[in-house]
């Protein structure tokens, strides 16, 4: 397994509060990475990590087999892109404007907006299914049509890494799923190598092609996810007593959690 980003030994804190110790994880290139577990056991504090948000107190983040922190900022921008939990947009600020704020990486004092960035933000707009919204305000949008906007501007940086931070939150199931199947053509069709953090098994398992399964800060478990969607890998994470069964559908694991004991299976009577 070759693997451009990933860390070594790190330990991750906030201020005194530390939430793993020697961590260490490698993302496989060209792959669609998702990072799994129960809240607050370092999912998130991982991807900051990784996306040079937040620098281990101890242990290294490498990119490209160099010390992320030792980079500039604006060449790891060029590299990597970053969707945060919470985006928020400057107020009335249109799509078309706020896409284009993925440029800004390759902008500098000797080069200035071109074709090349009119035609990249174009192309960003298309493959996200934004571009018919372009002159709407952002703060008028959707939940799921804000979310494909954000993903547009981090396409615009035109990265090979993409990190996203819990893209389906706050979205109801239809946009979940517009949301991870256009993660996935990025992937597949265009090559790039994604890390998401997902709450939701079903959909971890499905679009993942590599699976990381954290609790209390330290990794369990990490490859295949029908290799490591397991009924003892998801009682040991999540505390959940569940059966495995293939999803009609693709193939892939699907959980299904035990009945309470007693609940009846048939229907109930009326009278």
């Amino acid at each position: 397994m070759t693997s451009r980003l990933g860390g070594v030994g790190m330990t991750l804190a906030y201020e005194r509060r530390v939430v793993a110790r020697d961590l260490t994880v490698a993302v496989p290139d060209r792959s669609f990475t998702v990072v799994i577990g129960p809240n607050a056991c370092g999912k998130s504090t991982l991807l900051r990590a990784l996306a040079r948000t937040l620098r281990p107190t101890a242990g290294t983040v490498l990119l490209d087999g160099r010390d992320i922190h030792t980079m500039r900022s604006r060449e790891v921008a060029r590299t990597l892109g970053l969707l945060p939990q919470s985006s928020v947009a400057p107020e009335g600020i249109t799509v078309a404007d706020l896409v284009a704020r993925g440029r800004y990486p390759h902008q500098g004092l000797l080069r200035q907006w071109s074709t090349e960035d009119e035609r990249v933000v174009a192309e960003s707009m298309a493959a996200t299914g934004v571009t018919e919204l372009a002159a709407r305000p952002v703060d008028e949008l959707s939940g799921g049509q804000r979310q494909r906007v954000w993903i547009a501007m981090a396409l615009a940086q035109q990265t090979s890494l993409l990190l996203l931070d819990e893209p389906t939150t706050y979205l109801d199931v239809a946009h979940q799923i517009e949301v991870l199947d256009l993660c996935a053509r990025l992937h597949e069709e265009q090559g790039r190598t994604l890390v998401a953090v997902l709450h939701d098994l079903h959909h971890a398992a499905r679009w993942a092609t590599h699976l990381i399964a954290m609790r209390d800060g330290r990794v369990v478990a990490q490859g295949d996810p029908r290799e490591v969607v397991t009924a003892a890998l998801v009682e040991e994470v999540f505390g959940l007593p569940c059966r495995i069964v293939e999803d009609p559908e693709t193939g892939t694991p699907l959980v299904v959690p035990r009945a309470r004991r007693g609940r009846q299976s048939g229907p109930v009577s009326a009278g």
